[in-house]
């Protein structure tokens, strides 16, 4: 596996996808919550663990402030390819989105908010990336990050196997409303064998 782990035909491939994916699942967060919501183009890369700490902390100091990342976790897996979805809040207020999803504000609620979007952008998005592969994805159980623990620092902090890893960052921005949030498809070098396949196959 080279260390640029996917070419530039395989990475264009994947960065139309990911657009197609984004469209899809903003679509659904919009129709949900009759809000607007604002895309940027998605970003592929291959980074390192510690570039994914370093990207997590860039977005940590947002808007030139220090502030607190919450977020969550989920493992996907499927036809050869694995990896982890982390949908990342940040200069997000909770207030604003609570209100949106129509729940009370209060500290029991905060984690069911942030499960619930991430249920919708995060599902949304990869069976939008799976239905585009032909392929399916199980999920994993969701796991929140942020609460107790500095987000790059935990991730810093795990035993990671892969030296590389394949990385779409996608930003959603909902207008008129403090809420914005980073979605990272992690898929490390170990993992990603099946979805090279299937982008040759799209290529052909």
């Amino acid at each position: 596996m080279t260390a640029s782990l996917l070419n530039e035909d395989q990475r264009d491939c994947l960065q139309e996808i990911a657009n197609v994916a984004m469209g899809q699942s903003a679509d659904r967060l919009a129709r949900l919550l009759d809000v607007f919501v604002v895309l940027s183009i998605p970003n592929v890369s291959v980074l390192t663990p510690n570039d994914v700490a370093m990207t997590l902390n860039s977005l940590q100091a947002l808007d030139g402030h220090e502030q607190q990342l919450t977020g969550v976790c989920q493992g996907f897996i499927g036809d050869g390819i694995a990896g982890e979805a982390l949908l990342i809040f940040n200069g997000t207020d909770y207030r604003d989105l609570a209100q949106l999803l129509k729940y009370d504000n209060n500290a029991e609620n905060r984690s069911e908010i942030l499960m619930d979007t991430t249920n919708v952008l995060g599902g949304a998005c990869l069976h939008s990336l799976a239905q585009q592969l032909d392929t399916h994805f199980s999920l994993g159980s969701p796991t929140l990050l942020g609460e107790h623990y500095d987000i790059p620092d935990l991730l810093n902090k795990r035993e990671v196997t892969w030296k590389n890893a394949l990385v779409v960052e996608i930003n959603y921005t909902i207008e008129d409303h403090r809420v914005n949030c980073d979605l990272l498809l992690v898929i490390s070098e170990n993992c990603i064998d099946g979805l090279l396949e299937k982008l040759n196959y799209l290529l052909d």
